[in-house]
């Protein structure tokens, strides 16, 4: 079956010749419109005249673009579902959300559509579909690949990921977007497990990752490490939520309040709070993340790498109540703010099955092990198939 006609060219050969790819719709194409996820943008978007850099990469190294993807209303939602553009399928667990806010591509790579594709990850939109869907995925290092053409969100913690179903192919894509590392890890890297983390998954769950666990500390050195968390999780979800719904009203506020577009009733619910947080919330959300980030890098090092479960339950099913959604996103928030708070790389690898859902299990590495972090997540996947 022949392709849809698409308007970007690209290279007849190169890194990625051979290989296709999607990208989430808060990045400008040539040719076509940008949505953010929200109708009235689309309507007011108009044909695009550049192709955002990073894309434009891609296509030089030689992958074929077919299409753009879904993403949640204005990238402000983790569950996967969009009033007015739909619900993309999970294909590997059809009954439960794909997880967003980059719903669209994991969607796409899962059901087998393109070999890979991007997305963005500001509070977990990236690692939260590639576990839930049962895939691998990248969140880089804050500032790491260029997200000009982009929406912001809240730029401090905005990252381009992208999702694959094999290691290989994520990194084919690390070698074209990622560079040298500024800080590149040792073969004789350090796993560290973070009790506290752990400690927030449910002892059901804990059992789906024993196996998969005891292999990884088999094959690499392991040791349990002091608390992530500074005094508590709560703490952490606090300060992430004010720097990211402060910087989201900066950058949508103003389109918010003067065009009144239809928004689905969590997002809305999201951008009210997010209006009433001050600067002195903002202020003290920052000074929270240098302390943060100073704490992480004292456990780390250059050295180390943190192991943590991706997610801290599967992902939602589909009948779930408005009101348990919001328990689902703050519960998993308060591990999935780890790496954005720090500016951390983090690698999910499918490796856990529960309760015919898929979790993710993670890797976390210094800030700029970025390309070496891949190679760790390689080694990692090449022990299990021995």
């Amino acid at each position: 079956m022949p392709y849809p006609p698409v308007l970007s060219a690209h290279a007849s050969s190169g890194p990625l010749s051979g290989m296709t790819f999607a990208v989430k719709d808060l990045f400008d194409i040539h040719g076509y419109p940008t949505s953010w996820g929200q109708p009235l943008i689309l309507a007011k978007s108009g044909i695009k005249q550049t192709t955002a850099p990073s894309i434009q990469k891609l296509l030089d190294s030689g992958a074929q673009l077919l299409g753009k993807t879904i993403t949640e209303e204005l990238a402000f939602s983790i569950v996967g579902k969009n009033i007015h553009f739909g619900a993309p399928l999970n294909s590997a667990s059809p009954n439960r959300y794909s997880g967003g806010s980059s719903s669209g591509s994991a969607a796409a790579v899962a059901a087998g559509l393109v070999d890979f594709a991007i997305g963005t990850d500001t509070g977990g939109s990236i690692r939260a579909p590639a576990s839930n869907c049962g895939l691998f995925g990248i969140r880089p290092s804050h500032g790491r690949v260029s997200l000009e053409g982009a929406m912001d969100l809240a730029p401090s913690f905005d990252t381009l990921g992208w999702f694959a179903r094999d290691i290989e192919t994520l990194r084919r894509v690390a070698d074209v977007l990622l560079g040298k590392d500024t800080c590149a890890l040792s073969p004789s890297v350090r796993i560290l497990e973070p009790r506290d983390v752990w400690s927030e998954v449910p002892k059901n769950l804990l059992a789906a990752f024993d196996a998969v666990l005891k292999h990884v500390r088999h094959c690499f050195p392991n040791s349990k490490t002091n608390p992530v968390a500074l005094s508590s999780f709560d703490e952490m979800l606090t300060h992430f939520r004010s720097i990211q719904g402060f910087e989201a009203w900066e950058n949508h506020g103003n389109f918010i309040s003067t065009e009144s577009p239809i928004l689905g009733s969590d997002i809305a619910a999201r951008f009210e709070a997010a209006s009433r947080l001050s600067r002195t919330d903002y202020d003290r959300g920052l000074l929270f993340r240098e302390k943060f980030r100073a704490h992480i890098e004292k456990i780390i090092k250059t050295d180390g790498v943190l192991m943590i479960p991706t997610m801290t339950e599967p992902a939602p099913l589909k009948e779930t109540s408005e009101a348990a959604l919001d328990v689902y996103r703050a519960k998993t928030f308060r591990v999935l703010c780890i790496s954005g708070l720090a500016s951390l790389p983090q690698i999910t690898l499918p490796l856990v099955a529960h309760d015919g859902a898929q979790i993710g299990l993670s890797l976390v590495g210094p800030r700029g092990s970025d390309r070496s972090l891949v190679d760790l997540a390689e080694r990692v996947m090449q022990n299990f198939e021995r």
